[in-house]
């Protein structure tokens, strides 16, 4: 469907900084450059703004930006979730529910995740991070805890970005990774749950002062 086609798109050109936070945006300019006709764009205009990506602006949208009391308030919905998909995870893990190869996929993300942090590859550390965390909200099987993630994933990207710096503590961030899929592997839902919310309520402690993803 072209609508969704359109979202897409425009969604992932947000995320990416070609359209940052506090860019005005029209029907015209992007039908133009997504090279599609105004109605299939205006409705990819709406749903995002129901996501919360872009807000109503005159005659346009501007990409919306959370500002510190908001963005501090989706670290802490994130914490709660991610808490609980970790922890849902783990609970699949041990009743034998999650299948070998996706356990290893999530290892080798996490390694891959702290290969090229290490190596400063920036920009794919933070694609890799983002896969890495979804991986986790999709072995958890709530689909609902999925979907509201992906919002305040996609709300505090766009939110953070121009403020993001290569991590001051790549190993810190890689170990909490690491101590988050042995987790997991392991079965043990407590610890994966504590480990989850520390490592998101670290991020957003640090992002507070250097906007470090994690």
């Amino acid at each position: 469907m072209q609508t969704d086609v359109a979202k897409d798109q425009l969604r992932e050109l947000i995320l990416d900084g070609t359209y940052p936070s506090g860019a005005r945006l029209t029907e015209m300019e992007v039908a133009a450059a997504l090279e599609m006709s105004r109605t299939p764009v205006r409705e990819a205009l709406r749903a995002l703004a129901a996501d919360g990506l872009v807000r109503p602006s005159g005659r346009g949208v501007v990409v919306a930006a959370l500002d510190r009391d908001h963005l501090d308030e989706a670290y802490q919905v994130r914490a709660a979730l991610e808490a609980l998909t970790a922890e849902l995870a783990a609970t699949r893990q041990s009743e034998g529910r999650i299948a070998p190869a996706d356990l290893v996929a999530l290892r080798d993300v996490a390694n891959e995740t702290a290969a090229v942090t290490a190596e400063g590859r920036f920009a794919d550390a933070v694609r890799l991070n983002r896969r890495f965390h979804r991986l986790i909200a999709e072995l958890a099987g709530n689909s609902m805890a999925l979907l509201t993630l992906e919002r305040i994933w996609d709300q505090i990207q766009v939110s953070t970005l121009r403020s993001l710096a290569p991590p001051s503590r790549p190993a810190h961030v890689s170990g909490q990774h690491e101590d988050l899929v042995s987790a997991i592997i392991l079965g043990h839902a407590d610890e994966a749950a504590k480990v989850a919310r520390a490592h998101v309520l670290d991020t957003r402690t640090v992002t507070n002062s250097k906007g470090e993803p994690a």
